[in-house]
């Protein structure tokens, strides 16, 4: 297994409801895996909302498909651009799915500078954490959903293109992945021991593992380096850099091939030169507080769910199961919160602007969704 925990795992456990399957997730034996499933258990405890728009990414076979989310996307685009900002702030053009996808021939490639783009106008408009933007202070709460928006369907919108093109032309290689977010999920800072488990998994993704999810906005080294070509590091790239520092009681699973760097010859290779590039920026790829990988805190138990169902089986049976209905911890104490409604559902919107709204009114700090895959250059 990638992970240097072994099979050390935590008494306490996690049990997802899928519309008709049931996924245990076992927890390695660490001090911020304890600490973890106390920031889950809140989120359950406080029945927040489930953000299921955001929860199934890169599954080629979902009705949320690319003309779907661009339409999505143009939605939000009007509404932000109805509104009145002071000073203005510049009219967002709307997008069709050929800025996303190229039909050069009959490749499907994502394109990427319309992404870049609508990531900037995300930044821009919310800011971050530390320094939120006079635009989203100043939005009324429906352009505060669609600007949140913006980021969650730029990050759909390329895992969608990226796999459905994979699917076309190697199936076993696609990537699709979960992740599972609240909205109003309280973020808490890692402590120093914690980025020690950056270096013990790195970059290596496991089908079925559970990983720390990032909640936080800008994008990671990795991100640059492969989505930017190995730049040079100019000013306005840096400053799209950042380090993830926190966590919360999220989570993300990944649901493709397992690849490791010990394993694939072509993984090893992309490593050499990330950590090539990384020196010749002078990063030191031993440095934890780089945040250099992905933490690895759990592990789907496999077996119990799928039997010995490789990875095309496993994504048939997936496939017809997107969709969380409860989420259980079970361990000294048992907590489970359900999770009835679906973006079927006439109110889903109305429903995450409501409950967004009081977070906007009991606290000063916004909550980012930002999606960290890794990628494979074979198809």
């Amino acid at each position: 297994m990638p992970s240097t925990h072994g099979n050390n795992f935590l008494s306490e456990y996690i049990v997802l409801k899928l519309n008709n399957k049931e996924l245990k997730i076992n927890l390695y034996d660490t001090a911020l895996s304890k600490r973890w499933i106390i920031a889950l258990e809140d989120n359950l405890k406080q029945k927040r909302i489930l953000e299921k728009n955001f929860c199934w990414l890169g599954w080629a076979d979902s009705k949320r498909d690319l003309a779907y989310l661009v339409s999505e996307l143009n939605q939000n685009i009007d509404q932000i651009n109805s509104f009145t900002f002071n000073p203005p702030y510049t009219t967002i053009k709307k997008f069709n799915t050929t800025d996303f996808q190229s039909p050069k021939n009959n490749e499907y490639r994502l394109k990427h500078d319309a992404c870049n783009l609508l990531h900037r106008h995300f930044e821009e408009l919310q800011g971050s954490a530390w320094g939120i933007s006079k635009y989203y202070t100043q939005a009324d709460y429906k352009t505060k959903y669609s600007i949140r928006q913006l980021n969650n369907l730029c990050h759909e919108i390329e895992g969608y293109v990226d796999q459905y093109r994979k699917k076309l032309f190697d199936a076993d290689w696609m990537r699709p992945s979960q992740i599972t977010t609240f909205l109003n999920a309280p973020r808490y800072n890692l402590h120093d021991e914690d980025f020690e488990l950056f270096k013990e998994n790195r970059y290596d993704r496991e089908l079925g593992g559970v990983y720390l999810h990032w909640s936080q906005v800008g994008k990671t080294l990795f991100e640059v380096w492969r989505d930017e070509g190995a730049p040079i590091l100019t000013d306005a790239l840096c400053s799209e850099i950042n380090h993830q520092k926190y966590y919360s009681g999220e989570f993300d699973i990944e649901w493709g091939q397992t690849i490791v760097e010990d394993t694939f010859e072509w993984k090893r290779k992309e490593m050499d030169e990330y950590r090539a590039w990384l020196k010749e920026n002078n990063y030191d790829w031993n440095d934890p507080k780089l945040s250099l990988g992905y933490i690895k805190i759990g592990q789907v138990d496999m077996q119990h769910a799928f039997g010995n169902k490789n990875f095309l089986e496993v994504y048939e049976v997936m496939k017809d199961n997107l969709n969380i209905t409860s989420i259980h911890s079970i361990g000294i104490q048992y907590t489970e919160c359900d999770y009835p409604y679906t973006l079927d559902s006439p109110n889903w919107k109305s429903m995450q602007i409501n409950y967004l709204k009081e977070g906007y009114e009991s606290r000063s700090t916004v909550s980012y969704t930002h999606l960290t895959l890794p990628t494979s250059d074979l198809v």
